[in-house]
């Protein structure tokens, strides 16, 4: 079974940064993208940023310039470097997986964690 978890949410002041981190466990043999989605009281879950394998990066317009996706694919763990938070910023940020092939059983699923709170406030 493959397991995600997130850690590094918590309460910071606006204009301060945090780093958030998910780890993915199991018998994992690839992951197409990893990225971080973001959900707000009363809100819809909605894309933060997701990166690829390659590399290749997509972020919401409203973090580009102040949150960074990075991924250590040796650890299928993935990172969120978020700068200039704002109040806005304020939800549970979780950890998504895409197109997990796990070793010796065909095709890939997508996997999710629980999330981690962060609260932007002073």
């Amino acid at each position: 079974q493959v397991q995600l978890v997130e850690s590094g949410g918590g309460l910071v002041q606006p204009g301060g940064s945090r780093r958030l981190s998910c780890a993915a466990s199991g018998s994992i043999f690839s992951i197409y993208a990893m990225g971080w989605y973001r959900q707000a009281p009363g809100k819809q879950r909605e894309l933060v940023a997701g990166i690829t394998s390659g590399g290749s990066t997509n972020y919401a317009d409203s973090v580009k310039g102040r949150f960074t996706i990075s991924r250590d694919n040796a650890k299928n763990t993935v990172y969120l470097q978020m700068n200039s938070l704002k109040p806005e910023d304020t939800a549970v940020y979780y950890c998504n997986a895409d197109h997990v092939v796990v070793v010796s059983t065909p095709g890939g699923m997508d996997y999710w964690g629980k999330g981690t709170l962060v609260t932007v406030s002073s």
